[in-house]
């Protein structure tokens, strides 16, 4: 009796070694304190949320400045969206984007989670809120509001899902000094700094599957824009945290963005630049869409996904950067915003859960930017063109597929799409389609070139002269490894 064709594959003889993934070491570097922002205290402990105890667990980031601060936030758009992500939500609308302090907790998603993850969240908020109050004075409510908000805190949660928060652990490592905290508070004076000590402490409590702590921390240089001619020239300092390894991809909305858009995994980025608060929200949804919702490690989105961004002013005594009265001023800081967004963006793609590759897919000559951005997001996500990416397998098909299945706003005309593996070595590009017509693929070299730890994916379409990237990795044995048996 013949075996059917399932039975065959898995009664062949023929072996398939599994890869490991490549170490991540290098990617973990300590910064010089001085290329942190000004006005900004942070740090993190282990609270109990974890049962590690060596591991921290709860982040605080406080706003010391005596200039009023600025934030923005981009959320999931998932719609069973976590608690934090409501309560960072009224926070936002109720200070008028003026919020100035974070508080972050790893262990538990506190989502799905009714009523009592609600009030865990905002209680959360307020705890820090006093920490904040502790060590710095309360700020004015905001011109528009005849009141104080409830809170100046955002709120961020990640973790298993539909658990609740052991609350109580979390508020005593919030309390302020005299009111029983102390050890694993983050009141202790040890426990909040300015430097890279401190900032890395609130990196690695911001962890779960990460296998280093995602931080990074440069000088962001605007000069002066028109309606500040004649002041001193001044460099600014910008710094960030993300994490993030799996359920890593953005919920893809078409054009144009929604009033409030949406991210992906967790993300905390903060400058000493004075920026308002309306052209902070207009320059992350800006660079949200160019970084943070252009990765993918396995096509799920997440119920907690945020990025925050807060400005304090504190760099320089300069008016705030607003995109009306200084567009020159705002393209730059939003420019230079986007790189660095882009860069901690990348830092997850390249800790995907059991990932060996990191892949730029790049979708150029669209008609539109959506466009191409819809369609590097399709290949990114393929589950086939990820596992040949694995197996370092050239089947470019796979690509062409994905491209394929793609509504577009111009009808695609596959008679003028090319495809190329891009190596990053500088060695030439290996063209695989040309204006519709395969050509004759060298198995040798394209082996070589998926071999590497990097590479690109180059799709032209032929149809106009805007473009997209995509970052991606592959999918491997480790991943499934990982992800079956995340709860125990």
């Amino acid at each position: 009796m013949s075996l059917p064709p399932a039975w065959k594959r898995l009664a062949s003889t023929s072996t398939f070694t599994a890869k490991t993934a490549p170490s991540k070491a290098h990617l973990y570097k300590p910064i010089p304190d001085d290329l942190f922002p000004r006005g900004y205290v942070l740090g993190g402990v282990h609270s109990g949320v974890k049962k590690d105890p060596s591991a921290p667990d709860l982040a605080v980031l406080l706003s010391t400045s005596s200039r009023p601060t600025s934030a923005a936030a981009s959320f999931t758009r998932n719609a069973f969206q976590a608690a934090p992500v409501t309560v960072s939500k009224d926070v936002l609308k109720q200070t008028a984007g003026r919020a100035r302090a974070l508080v972050v907790n790893s262990g538990c998603a506190n989502a799905v989670t009714g009523r009592q993850g609600l009030a865990d969240a905002w209680a959360m908020a307020r705890a820090t809120d006093a920490l904040l109050h502790q060590v710095v004075a309360p700020s004015p409510p905001p011109t528009s509001s005849p009141s104080p908000p409830s809170s100046e805190t955002l709120v961020m949660s990640t973790g298993v899902i539909g658990q609740t928060l052991p609350i109580s652990k979390i508020l005593s490592a919030l309390q302020p000094r005299g009111s029983g905290g102390g050890g694993g508070s983050l009141s202790s004076r040890d426990k909040l700094g300015q430097g890279f000590a401190a900032w890395e402490a609130a990196a690695r409590a911001f962890m779960t599957t990460d296998t280093f702590p995602k931080l990074r921390a440069r000088e962001l240089p605007l000069g002066v824009g028109p309606q500040q001619q004649g002041q001193e020239q001044h460099t600014y300092r910008i710094a960030g945290i993300d994490k993030g390894a799996g359920m890593i991809h953005p919920d893809m909305v078409g054009a144009p963005l929604p009033a409030l858009p949406h991210a992906t995994l967790l993300g905390c980025i903060a400058t000493d630049a004075p920026v308002a608060p309306a052209a902070l929200q207009a320059a992350l949804d800006y660079a949200v869409q160019r970084s943070f919702n252009a990765i993918s490690v396995d096509g799920d989105t997440s119920t907690n996904d945020t990025v925050v961004l807060f400005a304090n002013g504190a760099g320089a005594a300069a008016r705030e950067i607003d995109e009306a009265s200084d567009p020159e001023l705002f393209l730059r800081f939003r420019d230079g915003l986007t790189e660095f967004m882009q860069e901690l963006a990348q830092l997850v793609v390249r800790d995907g859960e059991g990932a060996t590759k990191f892949v730029t897919i790049s979708v150029d000559g669209a008609g539109s930017y959506e466009d191409a951005h819809k369609i590097a997001s399709r290949i990114s996500t393929s589950a086939l063109v990820k596992t040949a990416l694995y197996g370092e397998d050239a089947n470019w098909g796979r690509v062409l597929a994905a491209t394929g299945s793609v509504p577009l706003s111009a009808p695609l005309d596959p008679t003028r799409v090319s495809v190329s593996f891009i190596p990053t070595d500088g060695s030439p590009v290996l063209p695989l389609l040309v204006n519709g017509e395969p050509e004759d693929v060298d198995e040798v070299r394209a082996k070589e070139i998926l071999s590497a730890e990097d590479l690109e994916v180059r799709v032209e379409l032929g149809l106009g002269s805007e473009s997209a990237k995509y970052w991606t990795c592959d999918f491997s044995y480790e991943y499934v490894r990982i992800n079956g048996d995340y709860r125990s």
